[in-house]
């Protein structure tokens, strides 16, 4: 039902290094790349990821509420996407670990950018 989504970032070369290194164990890459906007796809998913800065050049901001999940293949995949974002910056907003009460099981890590865009990265097995 996505085709795109886009997330508002400040420094566009940190979000990459950031973005790079989280996706990286999601099987995601980055395609060709602008100062304003940068891609990121994975082999057999419609949908589309982009980083942007803000069309007003305004101060991109989270927004209270908004997340963003990506599916991963299993848990190691969910871990090393934790693990790749603490490294390039970002805030745990849940460790890696089964989420009570979903059913199949829910494997899932939270975490929040270096612009404070709340992530999550899951599996249910």
């Amino acid at each position: 039902m996505i085709a795109y989504s886009t997330l508002g970032v400040n420094d566009m070369d940190r979000s990459i290094r950031f973005y790079d290194a989280v996706f990286a164990p999601l099987g995601a890459v980055r395609e060709p790349t602008s100062p304003t906007w940068t891609g990121y796809t994975r082999a057999g998913d419609r949908g589309k990821f982009f980083l942007t800065r803000p069309w007003d050049r305004a101060e991109a901001t989270s927004g209270n509420g908004a997340m963003l999940a990506f599916l991963a293949d299993d848990r190691a995949a969910v871990d090393a996407f934790h693990a790749a974002a603490l490294a390039q910056g970002g805030v745990c907003e849940g460790p890696p670990g089964v989420r009570e009460g979903m059913n199949p099981v829910f494997y899932a890590a939270y975490v929040r950018d270096p612009d404070g865009n709340k992530l999550c990265a899951f599996v249910r097995k």
